[in-house]
């Protein structure tokens, strides 16, 4: 999941000739959903939202209030644009989640935000509608956020389990190999050193 997170100091969404949702100072989030997103993806980007601190204190020292901290508006507008891949110069949205199954996802986004915070401050746009969003960022102050990659990815499951069978081996090895080991590296290292070993077999074969 990707957003990209503004301070304002206000922002609209208009459809048509109608203003459907309006805020005064806080957050707008733009919101683009992927197909690979989970619930674990809304859960991070909930937490990440309410709780990132883009404005000042009550003494003006920046960056030491939330929006939840600030009590401030949140306005939400899905844009399923920030899944492009461009391809040339064309885009292609074959990475953002179908808007069948995107919209449910979206809405339960909304009320978690709501849940977490006071709903009446959460405000959003109109899903799947063409908007026009009139922001007024505040700074300017934008933040690019990304949920983190899920471990579902092969190259990292397969890197994880080679890493995995490596410790096993390492365990597995019994204390004389591990010791013959240690000793051949430091021979490799300083030709003329032996190891305590060597020393005790030489010293016995002396008259």
């Amino acid at each position: 999941m990707k957003a990209i997170i503004q301070r304002v100091t206000k922002a609209s969404v208009t459809v048509g000739e109608e203003q459907i949702s309006c805020i005064g100072r806080g957050l707008c989030v733009l919101l683009g959903i992927s197909v690979e997103d989970t619930q674990k993806d809304v859960d991070y980007m909930v937490r990440k939202i309410l709780n990132l601190r883009l404005f000042e204190d009550e003494n003006g020292r920046a960056w030491s209030r939330s929006v939840m901290d600030r009590e401030l508006e949140v306005l939400c507008v899905s844009q399923f644009t920030l899944q492009c891949i461009l391809k040339g110069n064309k885009p292609d949205f074959h990475s953002a989640m179908p808007a069948e199954l995107a919209q449910p996802f979206y809405n339960n986004m909304l009320e978690q935000l709501r849940e977490a915070y006071k709903p009446e401050l959460i405000k959003d746009g109109q899903f799947g509608a063409k908007m026009q969003v009139l922001i007024q960022n505040d700074g300017p102050v934008t933040i690019h956020l990304e949920s983190p990659a899920g471990p579902t990815d092969p190259k990292l499951l397969s890197k994880q389990e080679k890493q995995q069978q490596r410790k096993e081996k390492t365990r597995s090895k019994g204390p004389s190999e591990s010791s013959r080991e240690k000793a051949a590296l430091r021979s490799k290292a300083d030709p003329s050193a032996s190891s305590g070993a060597e020393g005790d077999v030489s010293s016995e074969r002396e008259p």
